[in-house]
């Protein structure tokens, strides 16, 4: 079958959205199919650029058996405005670079940008294909809870709806999710496919925490509090710095925040202002180091703004389970993501942006060694038996023969009734 996948993010870039359609596309090359990646030129999370980057508008290239096609968008704006209007931008870019590939047999894409989803739809009419919708966060609903203008949000409700009604199959990641979907829309039911998110096993396991990561950062003494990935808007950080300052008095405990974003500089200079030395702010890491990060730490931390009402599954939450370690969560209670900790047993969730109350859980599992254990190994144990990389994309797969088969049988139908 020949597949092409619509992302804004791909790698060399680093990030869930770049490593996840990444695998999903490398896992599908394995399995004996043709493979297109359309995306942008790599700049999200890099602090270098391959020089064989910069300048173009268009590069066609091809990554461990992926064909990639790459389209420049936005390439001269700041980092803040690139990823905002991205969001508009990139599906341009996406239908531009869809045009000069191949023509293939179904379109998978990934939302956010929901956008992307009109470049989805214009291609396959042109090709008269099928679509899969890939949705990670519900869109416009995040923006709603960020406080965007309800005319806006108006506008990108409707055309959230049009990309519902013409996609063949939306895969979402968690039970909860979809429930919000059909009580949104009820008549989506057939449509709507949970399929998790995977983590690869193979790449995160556990492991000393003393290794080439905390000998770099002279980790190996401390009790590590780690928060790693993306710090912007939706994670709420900002509590974490008055954390640190309530438990400033433990010398042996410190917290690593890694990562990038737009909040990461108000968190620092935050942290600057309080004159905190527990707290240590690290860049975004390459891919084969984040599992020696997860290893060096004791407690991983996964946050969400309580203003967030999506119930989503925060995917390093996979990550930090399949490194064995202890989950500790911070955000809505309602969602998706508490329910599989308890499920798991593989940490706490707490109500979000409480400082108290992350103190004490923290303080809970420090004397708690064998507290931390369980926990690690309970997450271990669960991801190695529902979320594993081969198991999900065989259900993709199966996703895509079904699309590519009703669509037949649609223009079969079509076709006799003229």
């Amino acid at each position: 079958m020949k597949i092409m996948a619509l992302t804004r993010y791909f790698p060399p870039e680093i990030g869930t959205a770049s490593h996840l359609f990444y695998e999903l596309c490398e896992t599908l090359v394995q399995h004996g199919h043709q493979v297109t990646a359309v995306t942008g030129m790599p700049w999200y999370n890099l602090d270098t650029i391959d020089p064989k980057y910069l300048g173009r508008l268009y590069l066609k290239e091809q990554l461990n058996g992926i064909e990639v096609v790459r389209v420049a968008d936005l390439p001269h704006l700041s980092h803040a405005w690139r990823v905002k209007l991205g969001h508009f931008s990139s599906p341009v870019s996406l239908a531009l670079g869809g045009l000069l590939a191949c023509k293939p047999d179904i379109i998978i894409f990934y939302s956010p940008p929901l956008l992307i989803g009109l470049t989805a739809h214009f291609l396959a009419t042109k090709w008269n294909i099928p679509f899969v919708m890939n949705l990670q966060d519900l869109y416009p609903l995040c923006l709603a809870d960020y406080g965007y203008p309800k005319p806006f949000i108006a506008l990108l409700e409707k055309m959230e709806l049009l990309i519902y009604a013409k996609s063949q199959f939306i895969t979402v990641h968690s039970q909860g999710n979809k429930d919000y979907l059909l009580n949104y829309k009820s008549q989506l039911d057939k449509k709507v496919q949970v399929i998790h998110n995977w983590v690869d096993t193979h790449l995160i396991t556990p492991g000393p925490k003393a290794n080439a990561f905390s000998h770099a950062h002279n980790l190996n003494n401390d009790f590590i509090v780690s928060f790693a990935g993306t710090m912007g808007a939706g994670q709420g950080l900002n509590f974490v710095i008055d954390t640190a300052w309530l438990l400033r008095e433990i010398k042996d405990l410190r917290f690593m925040l890694v990562g990038g974003g737009m909040e990461k500089e108000p968190l620092v200079e935050k942290a600057a202002r309080k004159q905190l030395t527990n707290i240590t702010f690290l860049p975004m890491q390459p891919k084969e180091i984040y599992p020696d990060i997860l290893r060096a730490s004791d407690i991983c931390l996964s946050t969400l703004r309580k203003t967030l009402s999506a119930p989503a599954v925060p995917s390093k939450i996979l990550s930090i389970m399949a490194a064995g370690k202890p989950v500790l969560a911070s955000m809505p209670l309602h969602g998706d993501a508490p329910r599989l900790i308890q499920e798991a047993q593989c940490g706490m969730s707490l109500e979000p942006e409480n400082p108290e109350a992350l103190a004490e859980a923290i303080m809970k599992l420090y004397h708690g060694q064998e507290l931390r254990e369980r926990y690690g190994q309970n997450g271990r144990r669960y991801v190695e038996e529902h979320f594993s990389r081969e198991a999900c994309i065989r259900k993709y797969e199966a996703l895509f023969q079904e699309a590519v088969k009703q669509r037949a049988t649609r223009r079969q139908c079509n076709s006799g009734c003229t």
